[in-house]
């Protein structure tokens, strides 16, 4: 049993050094002696006890190997993207300055990682404060226990040098895509208790019949993978390895804030999302009724669908009724309505039924999920379910903290 991270002496070494929620049996493990034909003719008392000298010899040469292969504490992954993702093994903080936060609500327990029990732990902060983070891992001597740490995203890239000279640290650098394919596989198979990492809205368009419920993601070959970001990326993914970007599209979760940025003076992500929750796209956007009078039925589109984004701001009378909420609100349905759309074309033509949405963008963002479900439900006539994860926005975080305990 290990307790803050440290491992006693006593404790087993999973046998493969996979992560895994707890360590597999004896019986599992190649290293133990196994009878073979040749020996039936030892004794019963004989064999057993050359099995335990020989799995117990084996296991302290591994559990020495895994020792000393193993990186120093603590472990961590990071993605530099739009937004500073850290996925660290064992800390005790919940703020990290002004900016820096730990969810709290998706720590990991108990998970079992080259041979050490401990919590996961996931913090983030704002790209733009980067020299700020530059300057806690300067002050917390990180250099002093690492000189290397595993990162993806962009940043990894634009800020490399930044971290050689401001924190005397040197980045490996993985890429995005193959650490968010890692990540997504690897939380939803350690997830065994609480919430349901995947899971889908049920009746998303009715406040009062509403609920989330939890989706197993049991053979999940293949799936579209769609990560809304500062923009987005569309990965059609047959196997852990076999992956390919289909398209993608700039108008994603950086468009959204810049816009409410210009458009409402709001300075946060959660200040845009904020407004938005309390605005009506309807005043701002041109729907299909306020052009034909009611549904176009020859093509099958209803009223409500939104036919022109923004349309109904050419003209001035409307301009001076509309609210800053109401502008956030039809600038997020907007970008949201777009991105559903590429979806379903691309899920078309790669013929593909199972369509999972991750990344930033969605944190704290009900509206854009729901709005997803709904738009992937109507418009597949039910062929489509929208599907989503707990941890969005730090999958790529945890591929590349896999990649430092368990190279590629």
């Amino acid at each position: 049993m290990a307790s803050n991270g440290h491992q006693r002496d006593d404790e087993s070494i999973d046998e493969d050094e996979t992560p895994t929620k707890q360590p597999r049996s004896d019986r599992e493990m190649p290293g133990c002696f196994r009878n073979e034909p040749d020996n039936e003719a030892a004794s019963p008392a004989g064999r057993a006890t050359s099995q335990r000298q020989t799995s117990n010899s084996t296991a302290r040469l591994r559990s020495d190997s895994v020792k000393k292969t193993r990186p120093p504490f603590p472990w961590f992954g990071m993605d530099i993207g739009g937004t500073l993702s850290i996925r660290r093994y064992l800390t005790s903080n919940i703020a990290y300055g002004k900016t820096g936060i730990r969810d709290v609500h998706l720590e990991l327990q108990d998970l079992t990682l080259c041979g050490r029990k401990g919590n996961l732990h996931f913090i983030r902060f704002p790209t733009h404060d980067l020299p700020a983070f530059l300057q806690m891992a300067r002050s917390k001597h990180f250099s002093s226990l690492h000189t290397t740490l595993c990162a993806t995203g962009g940043g990894a890239y634009k800020f490399e040098a930044d971290f050689r000279t401001m924190a005397d640290l040197q980045l490996h650098k993985l890429d995005e895509l193959d650490c968010l394919i890692r990540g997504v596989l690897y939380i939803d198979s350690v997830v065994s208790s609480g919430p349901s990492e995947c899971y889908y809205f049920e009746n998303p368009t009715d406040p009062e019949r509403c609920i989330q419920k939890p989706y197993t993601l049991e053979n999940p070959y293949p799936l579209l993978l769609v990560n809304i970001g500062s923009g987005v990326s569309i990965l059609a993914v047959y196997s852990e390895t076999n992956y390919k970007r289909v398209t993608g599209t700039s108008l994603g979760g950086g468009t959204f804030l810049g816009l409410c940025c210009l458009l409402t003076g709001c300075s946060s992500f959660e200040e845009a999302l904020e407004m938005a929750s309390e605005g009506e796209s309807t005043k701002v956007d041109k729907l299909v009724r306020d052009i034909y009078g009611g549904d176009y039925e020859r093509f099958g589109l209803p009223g409500w669908a939104v036919a022109s984004s923004f349309g109904n701001m050419v003209s001035k009378e409307k301009r001076e009724t509309v609210s800053k909420e109401d502008l956030a609100r039809a600038t997020l349905v907007s970008i949201t309505n777009n991105i559903g759309s590429i979806t379903r074309m691309c899920a078309l033509n790669e013929n593909i039924e199972r369509v999972v949405f991750v990344g930033n963008f969605l944190r704290v963002n009900t509206l854009s999920m729901k709005l997803l479900a709904y738009a992937m439900d109507y418009w597949s006539k039910g062929q489509l379910k929208a599907l989503f994860l707990q941890h969005e926005g730090y999958f790529g975080a945890v591929g590349a903290l896999l990649e430092l305990l368990h190279p590629s």
